[in-house]
């Protein structure tokens, strides 16, 4: 396997496809390629029998899947995938590294990310050029005495540093005209009598070399000139320097700008001191002494500007500058891509030692940058340092080491017509990475016509038909212009989809898919509600328009399971005896009556007589019942609580043969009552003083809301409890001769004695 096939094999693990959500994001599209422009995830089908006559065109763009079960031919649905393909990747370290790969060829759909690793390895042997930058203003005249005793140290700290060292010099003070520098012919910039050369914006002295003995000569044969304000005209050096390449002497290897300087810079607008308006054009503008021979047409270029001619020519520029603007050439390092800032002694004497640890910190920082990127596409760089990755950057990453890896994450928001070319490179380093990119939005299908039969003289594209004039429809079946407003297909003045986007259009009518209706196909017949399993009760009942219900004659309410019909609730021409209301053709009641027709009242005088019996000998095993008790109370539940008993509750409070007082409720057990008794519950509560009797064998109640079965059997033993909460009243009365108390603080529930007499129950 080649060294290409090799690094495709390593980028297709991060060959990844990141979407947008995909929440409902397929809508209804008119054609090929508004879908899958629309959403990475939408494919469209091009089957021209796909809608069958039951679906409308806008349903052939949906997910590959759903397009699937619908039954479109796994061949006929257009679903572009991005992709990705090395065309050069080749080792070159011309310029002292290696950026694999070289050439990169990616197509993506819009909305989609792929992304991809590039890697760079540091030769070992790293070529280098160095043009050193001199302030030549009068404040510099000791710095230019030591640096003429230091040309050879300079060049051997380069030798050092990198096995093919090179050399360059050129000097700079500012624009030679008012009001930044003297222009009077006979007079000195400097002041007394001191010798000076003339103020030039930049003078280019010595091209890169490798001869320490011509750059000690040039050094050594320059004098200090002077200007009339504080800060210099660096800027303009620096640029002529970048732009200026053949005169310079640049090779394609690692290039540094060593600028020295002890005072602040000149920048665009300052120019408009002298009458300058013209903006600096960034070209080179060296006359044949090697001046730059334009300054007093052009103004100082901008802090951008400067960065962007810096590194469109690879130069990574070395700041060497005294302490008080140390400041601000680290703020203006910040905006120029590889920028380095170093503390200049007074004497200068340090600036070997600057170019070696400057050297040192730019060739051990490895920094990805791509270009400038069109509308629509953005670029995010993740660097692998050797632990965990760092969080994705969105213009550029950085790493330090030898051998770093990036991950390079390529999104595209919308189509991008032509073939885009974006370049990523390392700082300071002459290689570059092409990404050429394709961002397509137009279906193959569309380029091949035909289908007049089926379409009846239109063109098929893509599955659709397109009507000549005069014509429309799904197969162009109708006669006449498209009329207003979709052709009666939507309302006017609406852009909503024809039929809403969920039926077919058919010569100006909506035809609707099972499960819908209404004129525009914007119903649900399944949204209305239903009684006994069936939308509006079914047919007989209602029928659902538009998510309502429209009830039938007769019928009403929600889902129409309500019959209108009162006949159910009259007698003898009284609605529900008076005691309640008719709903759905049944009576409600009020509280306290019962029955088909209300006609039954559970608290009147005449009940709580007629059950006062069954609850006394159900409750206490006392009264004319006992004995007979569960015969003649048949099927009456009943519950036996402690008082008091609830406020506000429809009580009967009835006396008995012997002078106790029964509160009791009476509640209808479910059934239908009748006049003798029945099917009804009753709830005794206590009263003071009163003992509970239990039968043998009998279930007696475990708490205060259990529900207890009547007292059958002989009459109970007279037997006292714990606590003695019963007292002997009558010792002659083998049944009523004992009255019970309620303990006051503990009436946590009923007990019953399990052996022995017949047990006495009552609170423990």
């Amino acid at each position: 396997m080649g060294r290409g096939g090799l690094l495709l094999l390593l980028l297709l693990p991060l060959l990844r496809a990141a979407p947008r959500e995909a929440g409902g994001s397929c809508r209804p599209q008119p054609s090929c390629e508004e879908c899958i422009s629309s959403h990475p995830q939408c494919a469209w089908c091009e089957e021209p029998d796909f809608s069958g006559g039951a679906q409308m065109e806008a349903s052939r763009c949906a997910p590959r899947a759903a397009l699937e079960r619908a039954g479109c031919p796994p061949g006929a649905i257009v679903d572009p995938r991005g992709s990705l393909r090395v065309l050069r990747d080749t080792e070159r370290g011309d310029g002292g590294g290696q950026l694999q790969p070289h050439s990169v060829e990616m197509e993506l759909r819009a909305g989609e990310e792929l992304s991809f690793a590039v890697r760079f390895r540091r030769a070992r042997a790293v070529p280098v050029d160095l043009y050193f930058l001199l302030d030549l203003s009068y404040s510099m005249r000791d710095d230019l005495r030591l640096l003429q005793r230091l040309g050879t140290e300079l060049l051997h700290a380069l030798h050092n540093a990198s096995s093919a060292a090179r050399i360059g010099f050129g000097s700079f003070v500012d624009k030679p005209l008012l009001p930044f520098s003297a222009v009077t012919p006979r007079r000195s910039p400097c002041p007394a009598a001191e010798p000076c050369a003339p103020p030039v914006a930049f003078r280019h002295l010595l091209p890169l070399t490798n001869d320490s003995a011509e750059f000690r000569r040039r050094v050594r044969s320059q004098r200090v000139s002077a200007n009339m304000d504080a800060p210099e005209g660096g800027f303009d050096a620096i640029v002529q320097v970048a732009v200026c390449q053949e005169r310079i002497g640049w090779r394609p290897v690692r290039r540094l700008l060593l600028f020295a300087s002890d005072d602040t810079f000149h920048t665009a607008g300052d120019g408009r001191l002298g009458g300058i308006a013209r903006p600096c054009d960034g070209r080179c503008h060296l006359d044949v002494h090697g001046e730059y021979s334009s300054s007093h047409l052009y103004d100082y270029p901008s802090v951008g500007h400067l960065a962007q001619v810096l590194s469109a020519a690879d130069i990574l520029p070395i700041f060497a500058v005294t302490a008080p603007v140390v400041p601000l050439y680290r703020e203006l390092s910040r905006l120029i891509p590889g920028a380095v800032v170093g503390e200049l002694r007074e004497d200068s004497s340090n600036v070997v030692q600057l170019i070696t640890d400057a050297y040192e910190s730019l060739t051990s920082t490895v920094e990805l940058r791509h270009s400038a990127l069109p509308p629509g596409l953005s670029i995010s760089i993740q660097p692998h340092c050797g632990g965990p990755p760092g969080p994705p950057q969105p213009h550029s990453a950085r790493c330090t080491g030898v051998g770093v890896t990036f991950t390079v994450r390529v999104r595209a928001e919308k189509c991008l017509g032509p073939l885009q070319r974006v370049g990523l490179r390392v700082v300071g380093v002459p290689e570059e990475l092409s990404l050429l990119l394709r961002v397509p939005c137009a279906c193959p299908c569309a380029q091949r016509r035909g289908g007049a039969a089926l379409c009846r003289g239109g063109d098929l594209e893509c599955g659709v038909c397109r009507c000549p004039n005069g014509r429309r429809g799904h197969r162009c079946e109708c006669e006449g212009p498209e009329e207003e407003g979709g052709g009666g297909c939507r309302p006017q003045n609406s852009t909503a989809p024809p039929c809403s986007g969920r039926g077919r259009c058919v010569c100006g009518a909506c035809r609707c898919p099972p499960g819908l209706s209404g004129r525009y196909c914007q119903c649900e017949e399944g949204a209305c509600e239903r009684h006994e399993g069936l939308p509006c009760g079914g047919e007989q009942r209602g029928e659902c328009v538009c998510g309502r219900c429209r009830c039938r004659p007769g019928f009403g309410g929600r889902g129409c399971g309500c019959p209108l019909a009162r006949d159910g609730c009259v007698r003898g021409g009284t609605e529900c005896s008076g005691n309640g209301q008719c709903e759905c053709g049944r009576c409600r009641c009020r509280d306290g009556f019962v029955g088909a027709l209300c006609e039954r009242c559970l608290h009147c005088a005449g009940r709580c007589v007629r059950l006062r019996d069954c609850a006394d000998c159900a409750a206490f095993g006392r009264g004319p019942l006992r004995g007979n008790c569960s015969h003649a109370c048949n099927g009456t539940a009943l519950r036996v609580l402690p008082p008091p008993a609830p406020p506000g509750a429809a009580l009967c409070r009835e006396r008995t043969s012997d002078g106790r007082v029964l509160v009791f409720l009476v509640e209808s057990g479910g059934g239908d009552e009748d006049e003798e008794g029945g099917d009804v519950s009753i709830t005794v509560w206590a009263e003071e003083g009163e003992c509970v009797w239990g039968a043998r064998g009998a279930r007696t109640p475990q708490g205060p809301q259990t529900t207890a079965t009547p007292y059958v059997g002989p009459p109970a033993v007279k037997h006292p409890t714990a606590r003695g909460l019963c007292t002997p009243r009558d010792p002659k009365d083998p049944v009523d001769g004992w009255r019970g108390s309620w303990h006051p603080r503990d009436p946590k529930g009923w007990v019953s004695v399990p052996s022995g007499p017949p047990a006495l129950v009552g609170p423990q």
